[in-house]
């Protein structure tokens, strides 16, 4: 007895689309699935059965039941392969207010730095960036990209933070905690400047590692000391606009130079020889040394290009200050205007130097506030030469420093990049108040 099974479908073609199935099976811009497809249905056409088909052309024969269903219910439309409907890529939006706070977390030194990256995936994703450029610019993987674009989405800020993870039940209070803050930041132990772990440990009551924990958290370090200087300068807050100007929005045609100049660099001499670095133990210097004399290094940085001028002096007063000046003109094409970024010293403002700069009009001086040299870039510069030159080696006199200070200043601008300014005088005034409110309680 012959067993029932499902009838045979029959194609039949009209010679319309007889002709339009062979050009799709032979054309070249017709992808090769749907070449196949085309072949497939006129080999069912000439009556073929599935089996015979499959092995021809390489497909299963539910593939080949699939594509001829689906030609007489379709047509030749049917042989083309649907769309893929995949996750959208929803816009994502920052509130005004929410937007100077992502950029301050992006550009902190400060903050943890999964805060910081996480901020720069959101203002990334807001600039309209794919997942996989974000993933490439903040170095992360494109599912954590996913992951915090999403949880911003739906927490805003606040979801950029790690979720609280449950642990071991604390051992002491919210209370007890709240109180070993504040004794450590309100009180002192008698007869001492600061609290150490022991020391605190002793008078909380608790152990020296739950004190260490607990600061840590909180970034309190009574074993540090920072120092600070607010400037008296009764123009401050046009001074600061003044420099922060010209580093923010230099002015067109102009060349924009950082100068002063570090005294008392002193030619210091080992009396024992150096120690080599070696594995595991670093390098060795003996606290004796024999003076040689000093020098005084005057420096002109270019904002720019991060370019260096030097010229070391023996003395730094006015004469050599007016020296180095007309050092830096003898350089700079006479087209260009010149600003000048100083500090306060007296030198810089005698009158000679006041006559000079009446002779030459296109040099223009700019005054950092008083106790404000840090707004001078070319302090970052000394800090450099200090620690890579200066503070490290041993010179033997005064013309070895200077030799060591010009090859280095020579290395330095072939490979010379300027310093990024991103402090705006709004927010140096911002941080200023803050604290003045700490110091007046």
């Amino acid at each position: 007895m012959r067993g029932r099974g499902r009838p045979k479908v029959m194609v039949k073609l009209t010679k319309a689309e007889r002709n339009s199935l062979e050009v799709l099976a032979i054309s070249p811009t017709c992808g090769g699935n749907i070449g196949k497809r085309a072949k497939l249905i006129l080999l069912s056409s000439a009556g073929l059965d599935n089996s015979k088909i499959a092995k021809r052309l390489g497909f299963s024969e539910q593939t080949v039941a699939g594509w001829r269903q689906r030609y007489l219910s379709q047509g030749i439309g049917g042989l083309q392969d649907k769309p893929r409907s995949g996750r959208s890529c929803e816009e994502l939006t920052i509130p005004d207010d929410e937007h100077g706070t992502l950029t301050g977390w992006s550009n902190s030194r400060s903050l943890p730095q999964y805060l910081v990256e996480r901020a720069k995936i959101v203002l990334l994703a807001a600039e309209g960036r794919s997942n996989p450029e974000i993933s490439s610019a903040v170095g992360v993987s494109s599912s954590t990209v996913r992951r915090w674009k999403s949880s911003y989405r739906q927490h805003g800020i606040d979801g950029l933070h790690d979720e609280y993870r449950p642990g071991r039940p604390r051992t002491y209070l919210e209370e007890e905690i709240a109180g070993l803050l504040k004794k450590t930041l309100e009180s002192k132990p008698e007869g001492a400047t600061h609290w150490s772990c022991r020391t605190m440990a002793k008078e909380a009551g608790v152990s020296a590692s739950t004190v260490s924990r607990v600061w840590r958290l909180f970034s309190i370090k009574p074993h540090k000391q920072e120092h600070f200087k607010i400037s008296t300068d009764p123009f401050f807050v046009d001074k600061v606009v003044d420099v922060c100007g010209l580093y923010l929005n230099p002015p067109d045609n102009a060349l924009v130079l950082c100068v002063d100049e570090k005294s008392q660099c002193q030619a210091l001499e080992r009396t024992q020889p150096v120690l080599p670095m070696g594995f595991g133990y670093a390098e060795g210097v003996t606290e004796n040394y024999f003076r040689h004399g000093v020098t005084t290094l005057f420096a002109a940085l270019d904002v720019a290009t991060g370019g260096v001028q030097i010229a070391c002096k023996k003395r730094h007063r006015h004469q050599e200050f007016l020296s180095f000046m007309n050092q830096i003109k003898k350089n700079i094409p006479d087209a260009l205007d010149v600003h000048v970024i100083l500090d306060n010293y007296i030198t810089h403002k005698h009158g000679k130097i006041r006559a000079w700069i009446t002779r030459n009009p296109r040099f223009k001086f700019h005054f950092t506030p008083t106790y404000a040299s840090w707004l001078n870039q070319v302090e970052t510069w000394f800090g450099i030469i200090t620690s890579k030159t200066i503070r490290r080696d041993s010179f033997t006199s005064v013309k070895e420093l200077v030799c060591k200070i010009e090859k280095f200043t020579e290395t330095y601008n072939r490979n010379s990049k300027p310093f990024a300014w991103t402090a705006t005088p709004e927010e140096i005034f911002a941080k200023l108040g803050r604290l003045c409110e700490k110091i007046g309680g």
